[in-house]
């Protein structure tokens, strides 16, 4: 029998990322650094990694639990198997419920003139209960800057005096009904949630530098089912949002245009798709079969012709972005870099095109491989794990690292997952 370890006890964490493609699972070891209890970043070591078929997702969003629930299933016992161990609890990064970034200020007075630690609580606590209204439940928080007594740019005001306390803050809210369908899935695996994140903030921290963040970026990140992206400057997230529509869309694109089946319209993509300049002058030739022939015949089309499909429908997609980032009321900020990860950013060309459309300097990321990872398996499509496991680090990072049972022990999963969900921000 297996060593069983929770998902954070001693120095164990696992990391789950339930996406419309792939179900990824990382177990890690996370050593410890002085009394204080906190992990480094050095000596961060993968245990283990698994993969699996996703099933029961659309654009994220969770559809038959059963089929969910077994992609889980098995991506953990793949993971828990080269681990050598097994793991209880696990943070999870979430795509669903329709993200919705909001910024606003929030204020308080200071109690004994002195700023202490319970005035910055009762203030992160007035932002919670604004950014909670209207049924959605807040997944993540960030302060951008104080202001005391009207002073602004104030990075730590403990210990100043003042008499009036306020903050910009910048909150991530989910609709409850996706979420909880999703923290269900996790409980049907007889797995317990440690912390949740936004996905997009997860894969930006991994595709970006610091210093892009400093300056100013966007991140895209071109799943199967949807796009999301995050919006970094001065090293703070100013914005998140979802464009449902991804990568599968070009491989549906593909297979309507051709009628061959979804799998060979994915196999052709692989091979073909391209949005390189030039491209479209290829007349080299396609072989492919068409959906439902009893007995298959190949058939023939231009590299050109796939050239337009792919390149029609990035075009549209990044459209839908550059429209977001626009909408978002912090473009100015982000005009460093674009940079594109996910499996989407695969496509050869799609930096130049990002670019162009967004126009901003692009770049596709390339993610650093963490110790234990095959440099060549740690490509873009894990970069909302990896993402997840600079989080877990990161006391600071909005999300609780520990769920100690309360009152509420008894009442259920789901309902002591919303405790600690309303009383780690």
């Amino acid at each position: 029998m297996r060593p069983k370890l929770p998902g954070h006890t001693g120095n164990i964490i696992g990391v789950v990322d339930i996406g419309t493609s792939k179900t990824t699972c990382l177990i890690v070891a996370m050593p410890k650094s002085g009394s204080n209890g906190l992990w480094r970043r050095e000596g961060v070591r993968v245990l283990g990694i698994g993969r699996r078929s996703s099933r029961g997702l659309k654009a994220g969003v969770v559809i038959e639990l059963d089929g969910a629930e077994q992609a889980l299933r098995g991506a953990v016992t793949q993971a828990e198997q080269m681990a050598g161990l097994t793991i209880d609890e696990v943070f999870l990064a979430v795509t669903c419920g329709r993200l919705k970034s909001s910024t606003f200020a929030a204020d308080t007075r200071v109690q004994g003139r002195i700023v202490g630690g319970t005035d910055i609580d009762r203030l992160m606590s007035a932002g919670r209960r604004y950014a909670e209204r209207d049924g959605r439940t807040l997944l993540h928080m960030n302060q951008i800057t104080y202001r005391l007594d009207g002073a602004a740019g104030v990075t730590d005001p403990r210990g100043m005096a003042g008499s009036a306390l306020a903050a910009d803050l910048h909150a991530v809210t989910a609709d409850d009904a996706p979420l909880r369908n999703l923290l269900h899935v996790v409980e049907r695996a007889y797995l317990s949630v440690t912390g949740v994140a936004p996905a997009p903030y997860a894969s930006g921290l991994a595709a970006t530098t610091e210093e892009e963040r400093r300056l100013g970026t966007i991140c895209i990140d071109i799943g199967a089912g949807a796009t999301t992206l995050s919006i970094f400057a001065e090293g703070q997230l100013l914005s998140v949002d979802t464009v449902a529509v991804g990568g599968n869309h070009v491989t549906f694109d593909i297979a309507r245009a051709l009628s061959t089946p979804f799998e060979e319209a994915e196999r052709i993509k692989k091979l073909y798709g391209t949005l390189e300049q030039g491209a479209s002058d290829d007349q080299g030739t396609v072989a492919y079969t068409l959906a439902g022939e009893e007995e298959p015949c190949l058939y023939q089309t231009t590299k050109a012709h796939i050239h337009g499909i792919v390149a029609s429908r990035v075009s549209d997609l990044l459209g839908h972005v550059a429209e977001r980032v626009e909408r978002s009321g912090v473009a100015h900020f982000a005009a460093h870099r674009v940079v594109l990860t996910g499996g989407g950013s695969l496509l050869p060309g799609v930096g130049q095109l990002a670019g162009e459309i967004l126009d901003r300097p692009a770049r596709v990321a390339q993610l650093r491989p963490l110790e234990g990872m095959p440099p060549d398996g740690c490509d873009a499509t894990l970069s909302t794990v990896v993402g997840l496991v600079s989080i877990a680090l990161d006391p600071a990072a909005g999300m609780r690292q520990h769920w100690q049972p309360g009152p509420s022990a008894g009442a259920g999963y789901l309902k002591r997952v919303g405790q600690w969900l309303r009383e780690s921000f």
